[in-house]
Order: structure tokens, then sequence, then C-alpha cells
């Protein structure tokens, strides 16, 4: 449910129908074969190979239900290769460890928290005008000389605030942890059998029961 969650804006008041009827379809011959010849046009034309994944967020204890889905693509070999690899993959579970190795570097992609629209003093830190200035102080007083006859990119304005893409480089995966594994935090340095989790959980989180990345 949790990938099909991500079609509706309001999934109990909804017929719950996304997908319903792939599996018939699927089951006639004809579709079969349009399949199969899909595939093969792919194979002769197409040079990326993408998957399309969800997340699964009943594995952790946030609030989110609905997964969020992106396209994933796979790298080396050749186009049939990667299309056979693909097909094996459908529907099953990929693990962290399957895609994450100790000691590589990686970027991260992800959004800021968005604000919505806010002001150019909120915004952009600018210095507020004198108390009594005529229609609001929350301003910024000249944008510009008369010519050029426009407002340069370089001047503070209103407008949207907060979820900007944003990407962090060079990110060490320090270890790939296991699910149920009760050294999960030992290291060289310090034998003791012990698990990732501190004592009391992890504050605004709790405890952590699945699969897991260490970075710095």
């Amino acid at each position: 449910d949790e990938s099909k969650r991500r079609f509706y804006k309001n999934w109990y008041r909804s017929k719950k129908k996304a997908h319903t009827r792939t599996a018939q379809k699927l089951a006639d011959e004809d579709v079969k074969k349009s399949i199969e010849a899909d595939f093969a046009k792919i194979a002769k034309y197409c040079t990326v190979i993408r998957l399309l994944c969800h997340t699964q967020p009943k594995l952790f204890k946030l609030q989110e239900k609905k997964s969020h889905i992106m396209e994933v693509k796979i790298n080396g070999g050749e186009i049939a290769a990667k299309i056979t690899f693909a097909r094996s993959l459908l529907e099953k579970p990929i693990s962290v460890k399957d895609l994450f190795s100790e000691n590589e570097m990686n970027d991260i992609i992800g959004v800021t928290r968005g604000h919505g629209f806010k002001g150019v003093t909120y915004r952009w830190v600018t210095k507020k005008l004198p108390r009594k200035t005529h229609k609001g102080l929350r301003k910024v007083a000249c944008i510009g000389a008369w010519h050029p006859s426009m407002v340069c990119w370089s001047v503070p304005r209103a407008g949207q605030f907060g979820y900007h893409h944003r990407t962090e480089v060079n990110k060490n995966v320090y270890r790939v942890g296991a699910k149920g594994d009760d050294k999960s935090a030992s290291t060289p340095f310090d034998l003791s059998d012990k698990a990732i989790t501190p004592m009391g959980g992890f504050h605004h989180y709790g405890l952590v029961n699945e699969d897991f990345l260490m970075l710095k």
C-alpha cells in the first residue's frame, strides 16, 4: 500500500484501485508478447536503463506512510544485461548492502525544509528601515538605478524560501549495518558487543531495528 499511497492525495477516501488491473493484463498472451517486444526495442535503441524504486516507510519509525519514488540508474555491462538484471529485481526489496559498501564516497541529494513565500527581510536578512517609514519597513529601499531599467538579479527580493535542491558531496560510508546485528557498533578499538542504538534510543526516533548506514 505504501507505494500506492503516492498516487492519491487522500488515501482513506480513495477507491485504492491503482495498479489493480496490471495482473489481469499480464494474464493475456497478446499483452505478454507486446511487453517482450517493448523490451526488445529497449535493448536495441536505449542507452540508459533506470529502475523505478520506492522506499518502505513502514520499516522506520516516522509518521510517514506514503513512500518516496525515484529513478535509479543501472551502471555497467551491455544494455541487454542491464535489462535482464533490472527484470530480476522487479517487485523485490533491495537491501542497503546491495547498493553501498564501506569506505566509498557518495553525494547526497535532497531538498531543504520548505518555508513558503517569505518577505525580503526574512529571506535575505536585510536591514529594516526606520520605524516611521511609509508603507512598511521590512523592505529594500532602493532596488536599483533608473537605467538599466530593470531590477538586477543581485537585488534581494521576496519569494520562495526553502524547499531548495541541495547536494552535499563526498560523504564517506563508515559502516553498513545489518538488521539484528548485536555487534553493529563494535570496532577494532572497542571490542565490546554492543548495537548501534544508544541506551534509551536515539532522541526523537527510538531504536534502530533495520539496516542502516553510518556516514561522515
